[in-house]
């Protein structure tokens, strides 16, 4: 329901969205033929007073009459200028003055204008056949004009619409961010209520235990309660650790105390704390060590923490026996480390997913995996603090007639800069 919610809030938006764009554009466009209309008809207008002026002035006529001279060109052009001042209408033009009617498509004096020149002509006399002169006005720049006077409303359009754009994108972009830090938490929430049940019962019921046998005498039955107690308390405070030192890394709030480092020696301790994991889960560790150059600087707490993670990661999800390889070698002035198992694999799906904060691979209702999903984002925040890199690649490949699946194998490649 809240995802039909979310994509009908979405089609809504968007939709009103090109509905205002569409008007926008519109509006433009109708402020240009506005603009339009009231160019032509100043123009009309310059032309019309202009041309009444000279049919008024008997004597120009008269000289017209006899030919076009200089001083009736000059007359014509004052009279233009005046009526275009009048009607602030300040561009420019070029005129010409014939006898009889003249083509619309004629240019003036043999002059080639732009395709988009505007043109406009009036006779001079009432009876065109008549002693008739036709005057005709060209504007070269009309659109330029046009384009100038609409000006502040054209750019504020623009901006405004680039501006909605923007906004709408963004909040799209937050919005499916905000679903899916949701989705994220939701997930974080149920596999944490999943992780505490455990020792909190055990808890529980150790300590029910101790208060229901009031005579208890055997040193050993405390021992074993008591015991069952401390190590379950012990993971509850790993795991809050664990979700605290995330977030305290995320915040920039603990400081990496960096030192030189043998690689080789933090790699030694890292499989020694899971030593006793691999041997329950009959694991087959192959090392490769090949690296010569293998000092690196590093806060060995933190590397030694996240390579635990990644050989954990192997353990949880092998489906029998581990089978982990893990190489080194140098590329260059840095150390590359290479981590190889055996496991389920991971959907090419979700391979860039994996080292989002809370996210987990699906695995339908089971929850047979622990963990809060931060493992992988801790190690990668590890070693980006590290100036390193690391990549994921995973190969599954399943039996197409029966559906089950054949071979996985997923790598996990760790790039750290040499000292």
């Amino acid at each position: 329901m809240k995802l039909n919610r979310t994509y009908l809030f979405i089609g809504i938006s968007s939709f009103a969205l090109i509905i205002v764009l569409i008007i926008q554009i519109n509006w433009i466009f109708e402020t240009a033929k506005i603009k339009e209309e009231l160019f032509n008809e100043k123009a009309n207008m310059v032309l019309t007073r202009t041309t009444e002026a000279l049919s008024a002035d008997t004597s120009i006529r008269k000289k017209m009459e006899k030919g076009i001279g200089v001083g009736e060109m000059h007359k014509i052009d004052s009279l233009l200028i005046f009526y275009m001042r009048f009607y602030d209408f300040h561009l420019d033009y070029f005129f010409e003055v014939k006898p009889g009617a003249m083509d619309k498509n004629e240019t003036p004096s043999g002059i080639a204008f732009p395709q988009k020149s505007a043109s406009y002509q009036q006779c001079l006399t009432e009876d065109p056949g008549k002693n008739a002169f036709e005057l005709r006005l060209v504007f070269p720049q009309k659109e330029e004009f046009i384009m100038a006077e609409m000006g502040i409303p054209f750019i504020t359009s623009v901006v405004l619409i680039l501006v909605v754009l923007f906004m709408s994108w963004q909040t799209l972009i937050s919005l499916m961010k905000e679903k899916k830090i949701s989705e994220h938490t939701t997930d974080f929430l149920n596999n944490m209520t999943h992780e505490f049940k455990t020792p909190l019962t055990n808890i529980a019921l150790a300590s029910k235990m101790i208060v229901k046998e009031q005579n208890i005498k055997l040193e050993d039955k405390i021992k074993h309660y008591s015991g069952i107690i401390l190590e379950e308390n012990e993971k509850l405070r790993l795991q809050v650790e664990q979700v605290l030192s995330m977030t305290a890394l995320e915040r920039g709030e603990i400081p990496l105390r960096k030192t030189e480092l043998d690689f080789h020696q933090v790699l030694d301790e890292s499989l020694k704390y899971m030593s006793l994991q691999i041997e329950n889960k009959q694991g087959n560790l192959n090392l490769n060590l090949d690296a010569e150059r293998v000092v690196v600087m590093g806060d060995k707490t933190h590397l030694i923490n996240a390579l635990c993670n990644l050989i954990d990661n192997a353990i949880k999800y092998s489906k029998e026996e581990l089978d982990l390889s893990i190489r080194t070698y140098n590329n260059g002035e840095n150390l590359v480390i290479v981590f190889s198992d055996r496991g389920i694999g991971i959907e090419k799906e979700y391979q860039k997913k994996v080292f989002d904060k809370f996210f987990r691979v699906p695995t339908g209702d089971l929850h047979d995996v622990k963990g809060f999903g931060l493992g992988l984002a801790y190690v990668k925040k590890i070693i980006e603090l590290h100036g390193g890199t690391i990549e994921l690649e995973s190969e599954v490949t399943k039996d197409l007639s029966a559906g089950t699946l054949t071979l996985a194998k997923t790598t996990f490649t760790i790039t750290l800069p040499n000292v």
